[in-house]
Parts: C-alpha cells; structure tokens; sequence
C-alpha cells in the first residue's frame, strides 16, 4: 500500500487549509506532493470506485502528530464527502477527546500529553458518499503505567483532575471522598 512518512512541525501551517483539501480532490497520487489529504483522497477514491471498505493506518511514536494527521483525513473527508458544514462530523468524532484524554493520557519523559490509547475510528459513508456518521473505540495499550511510572514520568492526568478538585463541592456529588487510595497508584 501507499505509505506516506510525515513530521509534526508542532505549529499551524497553511498546508492543511480548505483550499489545500480542494486543491488534492480529485487528483491522483503522485500528481501532486505527498500530503496526508493526499493518502485520504486515494482511499475516498477507492471506495467510491471500488465501493468496498478502505483503511488508513496512522502510526508514529509519541508526540508524532498522529491524532492531528487523522483529524485531517477526517477533515478532508468531510469536505469532500459534502458533510463539513452539514454535521461538522470532524468536531462530532473528537468531541470526546478531552475527556478521553484525562482518563487514557499522561506525561511522559517525551510527551507532556501522550496517548496510551490506541483508537479505531469507522466513519460511515451512504451511497452518495457523504458521511453519514462515525463510530471511535479506544483500546487502552499501556495498562503497565496505571500502577508503574518510570522517574519524571506521570500516571494518567484524570487522577491528577481529581485530587485537584477534591475541594469543590461538585467532588462531593461523584461519591470519592472515599477513594483516598488512589495516591497509591503514583509511587
């Protein structure tokens, strides 16, 4: 398959605007530079042509911009498909990610907000090829780092969360005033 090796500059850049979606639209691999809109467009294309399932894989080390890349594919596909302003499916599918992010991330020597999630996305398509919903399973990879961290590395953020707003009094109404072992996990 089509492998396409790319950097996380860590900053916005103008190579992922509107424009740049409508400009790889339509167009072959290989006519234009590789781009992540580029890898998406060949498997939007595939499906529609071929009217079977595709699959794109994003895989990197931490801090690699792997959630970034796959939120532009699934901008580009909600562009393309004729879905952007429609259900906005893109914002729809990461709507879960801060929450998702204080249970399954922590810090890492590398990475001050490293996944340890590993995430399956489906986006659904009807016969028009517009997105018609999206479905996201999470698979939790490191479940070493619940009850070990290596030196200068941090558990996962929800337990940080929670001893924060242990004052609050919405903390009382979650029923873990109790649950003052918790530290124990964070040796």
């Amino acid at each position: 398959g089509i492998v396409l090796v790319a950097i996380n500059p860590y900053e916005q850049l103008p190579i992922y605007e509107q424009d740049v979606i409508y400009a790889y639209s339509g167009q072959n691999m290989g006519d234009m530079d590789p781009h992540i809109f580029a890898v998406a467009e060949e498997a939007y294309k595939q499906m529609a042509r071929d009217e079977k399932n595709q699959s794109i894989i994003v895989s990197g080390e931490s801090g690699a911009g792997k959630t970034v890349s796959a939120k532009y594919a699934m901008r580009f596909f909600a562009t393309v498909g004729g879905s952007a302003s429609e259900t906005n499916i893109e914002a729809k599918v990461l709507a879960s990610s801060p929450i998702m992010e204080a249970i399954g991330n922590a810090k890492t020597t590398r990475n001050d907000n490293s996944s340890r999630f590993g995430k399956y996305i489906q986006i659904g398509f009807d016969k028009r090829y517009h997105i018609i919903g999206a479905n996201m399973r999470t698979y939790l990879l490191e479940k070493s780092r619940v009850v070990f961290q290596a030196e200068d590395e941090r558990n996962y953020h929800i337990f940080y969360q929670l001893c924060a707003s242990s004052s609050l009094p919405e903390f009382k109404d979650l029923g873990l005033s109790k649950c003052w072992h918790i530290p124990v996990l964070w040796w």
